[in-house]
């Protein structure tokens, strides 16, 4: 069927008006979040206090006549939260973890999505999350590796090498968290989670890569002990 001019330029407003959206609650939340990071208790805290419920709500919302999936998927944001404040809590580097995670996770996203709209071909998980692919994966996963020893350098901490090859595997790792949430949400048959951030969708949609992060990460530094990734 063809597309009329008319219809065209209508949703090219609309994707314009998207991506305004997205900017600007970015612009708000980023800073803020960064802020919480910087400062720790109590800031820290309450965000995850308040991110609790909101979490809760919206994987309800989203498993629906799915029991056992509801709790174990409420019971993995539990364990992302408490992995938030367990890794930046620690009297060592504690804010430097968080932020080094935060930025792979960002530059997993910012790279894969620069990347994949650019290279495009073929498909990552089509049935799950059809905008993806594997071009975009792999630009992601650039970014990151990238991100990961700038951080480290920045903050004089870990070598560069092995921060680079642990923020491409963070980006693969931060990618599975966002295929897990998709799928969620095909199953349930909705775009968003919720409608909490004008333009991104609800608190899941924007922290589900984080998620799985800060657990792979809270996981790894109980195995390899000390003040890994750093040490």
């Amino acid at each position: 069927m063809a597309v009329s001019a008319a219809d065209a330029q209508t949703t090219s407003r609309g994707q314009h008006r998207g991506l305004v959206l997205r900017v600007v609650s970015a612009a708000i939340l980023g800073p803020l979040l960064l802020a919480a990071i910087w400062f720790g208790f109590p800031w820290i805290d309450l965000v995850a206090a308040v991110a609790a419920p909101l979490m809760v709500s919206e994987w309800i919302a989203l498993t629906r006549g799915h029991l056992a999936m509801r709790a174990l998927a409420i019971a993995y944001s539990m364990a992302a939260l408490v992995a938030l404040l367990w890794l930046r809590h620690q009297p060592a580097d504690g804010r430097e973890t968080i932020l080094w995670l935060v930025a792979c996770v960002w530059a997993t996203d910012i790279g894969a999505f620069v990347v994949g709209r650019t290279a495009g071909g073929a498909k990552l998980a089509p049935r799950i999350s059809p905008g993806k692919t594997w071009s975009g994966l792999i630009g992601g996963m650039a970014w990151a590796a990238v991100a990961s020893a700038a951080m480290g350098y920045a903050f004089g901490l870990g070598h560069s090498i092995e921060l680079a090859v642990t923020g491409a595997i963070l980006a693969v790792v931060g990618q599975c968290g966002d295929l897990l949430e998709s799928a969620a949400k095909r199953s349930a048959g909705v775009k968003d989670s919720g409608t909490l951030i004008p333009g991104h969708g609800g608190l899941l949609d924007r922290i589900d890569a984080l998620m799985a992060v800060l657990v792979v990460v809270a996981l790894a530094r109980l195995v390899m002990g000390g003040g890994w990734p750093w040490r």
